[in-house]
């Protein structure tokens, strides 16, 4: 079939995760039952999709000679208010540091890896606007 992970009930609200042989606590809020032991299932969708993208453009940007000082994708999702709730609009910003780095295949890496190769960005955008910034320092 695919991948696989496997998330298994500890106590409460608690479940621990193993995906690739690496295991993750998720939890939920004191609130709802649980002890906030890890994160929540919702935002590692966000994880998952700054990942993808970032991993995509980084290795596009290694193609065409581009390295930057440094590089890093900030992932913010905005959630409806009825139930079932779920992000509706999702923003990328794309930041990069570096000394003359080129725009252009900046550009064409990022709308590359959103358009083509992102396969997170391809389910999210099913159920969610996902819209991207590039900012260069």
């Amino acid at each position: 079939m695919g991948e696989k992970i496997i998330c298994d009930w500890k106590d409460d609200m608690a479940f621990e995760t193993e995906v690739n042989g690496f295991k993750i606590t998720l939890d939920a809020d004191k609130k709802v039952g649980g002890k906030d032991r890890g994160p929540r299932p919702k935002p590692l969708l966000l994880v998952s999709l700054a990942g993808c993208t970032s991993m995509d453009v980084k290795s596009i940007l290694t193609k065409m000679r581009v390295f930057p000082d440094s590089f890093r994708t900030e992932a913010e999702g905005e959630m409806t208010e009825e139930h079932p709730r779920h992000f509706h609009k999702i923003h990328l910003r794309y930041i990069f540091k570096g000394k003359a780095l080129p725009e252009d295949k900046i550009e064409k890496a990022v709308s590359l890896s959103q358009n083509k190769y992102c396969g997170v960005t391809t389910m999210l955008e099913k159920a969610a606007e996902i819209t991207h910034e590039i900012i260069i320092e």
